[in-house]
C-alpha cells in the first residue's frame, strides 16, 4: 500500500496533462463534501495526494478548476438530461410524458450525487464566471423542456407565452426534486418524487 507520502514524491513525474484528471476526481470529491467555500488548491492536493503546486501546474486559480470540473461533469449531466427526455413525444398524454422523464432524469441524478452536487453549490458564492455556467446549463434543461412540450402539447392557447413559463415551472420543480436528492436529504426514492411532480402538472397542461 502507497502512503500520502509516497503518492507526493511520486506527483512530479506526471506532467499537467496526465495530472489533470486526477486532480479533477479529487477536486469532485472535495466540492462534493466542502462546497465552493471549502474547497482550496491545498484542500484538493490534499485529495490528490500531491503538493499544491502540482495542482497550481495544472490550474491557475480555484475558479480555472472548478470551471474544468463544471465543463467535465457538464458532458455527463447533459447525458441525463437528454436521455431523460420522451423518445416520442407524440405517444402517449402529457402527464405520462412527465412521469417517464422525471423518473429517468431523477434516477440519473441519484446515480451522480456528486456532480449534481457542483452544480447546486456552484450557484451560490462563487465567482459570476463560475455561476453564468452553471446558470447555462440550467437554461439548457429549460429550452429542452420547452422544445418537449411543444411537441406534446400542440393544441396549447398561445404557446410562444405558455410555453416557456410551463417549461420554466416544471424545470424548478424537477431541479427542487433533485436538490432533495442530494443535498437536502429524503427518504422518497426518484420514482415517487416524479410521480408528484406528475400528478401536480399533467392535469395542468391541457387547460392552459
Amino acid at each position: 500500500m502507497v502512503d500520502d507520502g509516497e503518492r507526493r514524491r511520486r506527483a512530479p513525474h506526471l506532467g499537467p496533462e496526465r495530472r489533470r484528471p486526477l486532480v479533477l476526481d479529487a477536486a469532485l470529491e472535495v466540492f462534493s463534501a466542502k462546497g465552493y467555500a471549502g474547497t482550496t488548491m491545498q484542500s484538493v492536493a490534499d485529495a490528490a495526494g500531491v503538493t499544491k503546486p502540482v495542482v497550481y501546474d495544472c490550474f491557475a486559480n480555484r475558479d480555472e478548476l472548478l470551471l474544468a470540473l463544471l465543463a467535465r461533469e457538464e458532458q455527463h449531466l447533459v447525458i441525463s438530461i437528454v436521455s431523460a427526455l420522451p423518445a416520442d413525444p407524440n405517444v402517449g398524454t402529457p402527464q405520462e410524458h412527465v412521469l417517464e422523464g422525471v423518473t429517468a432524469f431523477l434516477t440519473a441524478v441519484a446515480k451522480q450525487p456528486q456532480s449534481w452536487r457542483i452544480v447546486f453549490g456552484a450557484q451560490y458564492g462563487a465567482a459570476p464566471v463560475v455561476a453564468e455556467r452553471v446558470l447555462a446549463a440550467r437554461a439548457f434543461l429549460v429550452e429542452s423542456l420547452r422544445l418537449t412540450l411543444v411537441k406534446s402539447l400542440p393544441g396549447v392557447t398561445d404557446p410562444d407565452a405558455n410555453l416557456p413559463v410551463l417549461a420554466e415551472l416544471l424545470a424548478s420543480m424537477i431541479e427542487a426534486c433533485a436538490r432533495m436528492l442530494v443535498v437536502d436529504g429524503t427518504d422518497r426514492t426518484p420514482a415517487e418524487l416524479a410521480r408528484t411532480v406528475a400528478q401536480v402538472v399533467g392535469g395542468g397542461f391541457g387547460t392552459v
